[in-house]
């Protein structure tokens, strides 16, 4: 490796933290917040003059500092600090030189970012969209004091299709197994509903199944986590 890749490998790792917190985003402009966030910290270590540049841009403004300052040791205090890194003047010129250096070793920020933030909001729209299923499935079962692993299994099932129906990737993999289970309607499958036919050992599950634990992934979550939150 060339010095130059050594020193941004170095500050893409150290600012590895900051970039995993796209999974706890629950929409874009927090997602957007983190970006720049990680674009920041990886410019503090390749783009020194530049940085200090827009750090003394942002200290000497009284709006930028004071925001800062009322917002450190705060759950804001990040988002505070990124708006005024926005509205410096040194913004883009910093922005410019990080792109700059990532593009003469072959790495592209922009595209590294798009893939986690198109991943968190398919997967958060997946969510939305399932939850109505999943609030009657829960409370289904909540109800039922005679209920089964089966019982378990079949509503985490049903919740799993429902998330799919949201991610344009598993369009054939969801049809597949409406099929498989005779259903009518592929918006809502819970409509006579057949618990004998949703057999998770058919071939038909399989690709959703993995499929929506891929969705999760990229996503930076987790099925498990999904339908026990």
């Amino acid at each position: 490796m060339t010095p130059q890749e050594i020193s941004f490998t170095n500050a893409f790792n150290d600012n590895r933290p900051t970039l995993a917190l796209f999974s706890k985003c629950a929409s874009k402009d927090e997602l957007h917040i983190v970006r720049d966030s990680f674009f920041l910290g990886m410019a503090s270590q390749l783009c020194p003059q530049e940085y200090e540049s827009l750090r003394e841009s942002m200290i000497t403004d009284p709006t930028s500092f004071t925001s800062i300052v009322s917002s450190l040791n705060t759950p804001k205090g990040v988002e505070a600090m990124v708006t005024a890194a926005r509205a410096s003047d040194g913004w883009e010129s910093l922005l410019t030189a990080l792109h700059t250096i990532a593009t003469e070793i072959n790495s592209d920020l922009d595209a590294i970012w798009s893939g986690l933030e198109v991943g968190r909001l398919e997967w958060l729209g997946a969510l939305n969209s399932a939850h109505p299923i999943k609030v009657i499935l829960s409370d289904a079962l909540k109800k039922d004091e005679s209920r089964t692993e089966k019982d378990e299994m079949d509503a985490k099932m049903v919740y799993m299709y429902a998330l799919s129906l949201s991610i344009p990737s598993l369009f054939l993999a969801s049809e597949a197994w409406r099929e498989v289970v005779k259903m009518k309607d592929r918006m809502n499958p819970l409509k006579n509903h057949n618990g004998a036919l949703w057999d998770c050992r058919k071939e038909e599950w399989r690709p959703l199944d993995l499929g929506i634990q891929e969705a999760a992934e990229r996503g930076g979550a987790s099925f498990k986590d999904a339908w026990e939150a």
